[in-house]
């Protein structure tokens, strides 16, 4: 359980924190904060504490900008890297209307109006594991980034060829200070990429875990002259960075999809919310992977998937059921990568398995042997769907999903709709280096 207003103060006292900041993500999954001096505390804890809405990507209009920041209690941690003259410490908010009604454009309070469809159909808990990449880069004497990688290691590499171990180890012993769980850390396929896995949890909470993660990884590589990238592909002709997410619902402590009897050992609920993950893969797919650079990803060649199938042995389809079974059961959608706003990635991914549930909708044949081999005949034989292979397919896509726009609501649809089609427009029209290497001396 959280900490009480009591027990917070005594924290502050004891660690010497001076400044408080008040956190929140905007729609592109960027974290935003407001800065607070101690003297402020009461009021923000008191649900009194505004801000300027209209200066945020995808909230509101100048003439309705007044905003309310409603810190929640549960997420009050101390930033350990922070100066010894006075620490800083963090709340994550929800946003609200000035009527304290909760904001339709905030993406944390999206995901929990989500999770109350949820209850209604009778599960008590939305677990989510993810594993988010990173790659590490070295900084130029500017501190500017550099595209060149701080090691030439591999999957499970060590030091001296995994250079980015010190940092790696850093960033885990900030993360455990401030009470994530770590299960593993370890060196990528590619050189320079690298995975911290924490411990699953209930929706809201993993997701702010994710924010928190990025904001650690982000501010000790810097420490060590690196830095962290979530974008999904920042080098042609290696991996790119995904974000794995293991899900699972639970019913009165119990795991939904776990059933001795069912083939498998998976239960109905298990299948039902595959068949919604895949009848709705190719329409999600613009939150879970929202960029222009995640399509370069999205290959075949590189583990990332690219069809639209399902497995319980088999890495390469979107969804497989990892092995573990019990209260682990769980199913992996592996296309989502770490640029996806996690609060908008979990309400599609929930929405369409609710979907495959609440329909009682059958799940596909599993696809056991490698797509990547098949041709397109082949695949189509075997019902297997390719994922778009552009933003500009995607959103598409994603506007065609009555689940998929009512899982966002009016407002955040809305509102990444136009943002994302402005992104492409202005990939589209610009002209890139490759084009001038293949045509300036040809034409």
């Amino acid at each position: 359980m959280g900490l009480t207003r009591e027990e917070i103060f005594k924290k502050i006292d004891e660690e010497n924190v001076r400044f408080i900041r008040l956190q929140f993500t905007d729609m592109l999954g960027t974290i935003k904060n407001v800065e607070i001096p101690l003297s402020q505390l009461d009021k923000a804890l008191d649900n009194m504490m505004m801000f300027d809405g209209s200066s945020i990507e995808g909230f509101v209009r100048i003439e309705e900008s007044d905003m309310y920041l409603v810190p929640d209690l549960d997420t009050f941690v101390v930033f350990p890297w922070t100066s010894e003259k006075g620490k800083v410490a963090r709340f994550i908010c929800d946003i609200y209307n000035p009527d304290m009604t909760p904001f339709e454009g905030d993406p944390r309070n999206n995901l929990k109006r989500n999770l109350k469809k949820m209850e209604e159909l009778g599960f008590s808990a939305f677990n989510i594991g993810t594993e988010p990449e990173f790659f590490l880069f070295k900084l130029d004497h500017q501190g500017e980034p550099t595209m060149e990688l701080n090691d030439l290691g591999g999957y499970f590499d060590l030091a001296p060829t995994d250079l980015g171990e010190n940092c790696r180890r850093d960033i885990v012993l900030e993360l455990e200070e401030m009470g994530f769980e770590i299960e593993a850390s370890h060196h990528e396929v590619a050189p320079g990429q690298h995975e911290i896995d924490f411990k699953y949890s209930d929706a809201v909470k993993h997701c702010d875990d994710i924010q928190t993660f990025k904001l650690v990884v982000k501010t000790i590589a810097r420490k060590h002259g690196l830095h962290a990238t979530f974008m999904p592909k920042p080098l042609f002709g290696v991996n790119g960075s995904g974000m794995h997410a293991n899900m699972s619902l639970f019913k009165d402590g119990k795991n939904a999809f776990y059933d001795e009897k069912g083939d498998m050992e998976l239960s109905d609920v298990a299948y039902q919310f595959t068949a919604g993950i895949i009848k709705h893969a190719t329409n999600f797919t613009a939150v879970t992977n929202p960029t222009v650079n995640s399509y370069k990803r999205l290959v075949p060649g590189y583990e990332a998937p690219c069809y639209v199938a399902w497995s319980g042995q088999n890495r390469s389809p979107l969804v497989r059921v990892p092995t573990s079974r019990g209260l682990s059961t769980r199913i992996e959608v592996r296309s989502v990568d770490p640029a996806a706003n996690p609060y908008m990635a979990m309400s599609v991914l929930l929405a369409a398995g609710l979907d495959g549930v609440e329909n009682k909708l059958e799940a596909p044949k599993p696809v056991d042997r490698n797509i990547y081999v098949m041709n397109k005949k082949e695949r189509e034989k075997n019902g297997v769907q390719d994922l778009p292979a552009t933003l500009y397919n995607a959103l598409e896509l994603l506007q065609s999903d009555q689940v998929m726009v009512d899982a966002l609501g009016e407002h955040l649809f809305e509102h990444f709709i136009e943002a994302k089609e402005i992104e492409w427009d202005m990939f589209r029209t610009q002209v890139h280096p490759w084009e001038r290497e293949q045509y300036l001396t040809s034409y």
